[in-house]
């Protein structure tokens, strides 16, 4: 029995967050509205932790999140931003302010975009979308702003 039930709160999961079918026995309406939900609560929750990036988009933001998010499981607010400015990024789509602030977490941490990002040690530099940044002994300077 508790094989059974877990197996189908894996699959409601999975249907909530990671974009699966909506499991046996339950409405598909109640469902994507409870998707949304959760997406809308996820997107908030990244805009605390990426400001720049969502002030950047302004009003895309919603929108632009949910696109991306849709289907992928979270794995942090941190790390869902993170990817997601990388992935704008790699389209030439990241705003001035979000590739600011993606050089200045890539010159303070490292990130290989699968395991948690760790603090940089040693100095470190990031480069986003023309934005250079520095941190040299604890200290991050902005080097060059962002085309705009």
């Amino acid at each position: 029995m508790n094989g059974d039930l877990a197996a189908r709160q894996a699959e409601l999961v999975a249907a909530l967050v990671a974009g699966g079918p909506p499991p046996p026995g339950f409405d598909p309406t109640a469902l994507a509205a409870a998707r949304a939900a959760l997406l809308r609560k996820r997107a908030g929750d990244v805009a605390r932790h990426w400001p720049l990036l969502a002030a950047g988009l302004g009003t895309d933001w919603p929108a632009t999140f949910h696109r991306w998010a849709a289907g992928r499981p979270t794995a942090g607010s941190l790390r869902d931003g993170w990817d997601l400015a990388r992935d704008l990024r790699d389209r030439d789509s990241l705003p001035p302010l979000g590739a600011e602030e993606l050089a200045t977490r890539e010159a303070t941490g490292r990130y290989d975009g699968h395991k948690p990002p760790r603090p940089r040690r040693l100095p470190g530099w990031g480069r986003a979308g023309g934005a250079v940044a520095v941190q040299l002994a604890g200290r991050v300077r902005l080097l060059r702003p962002a085309r705009r």
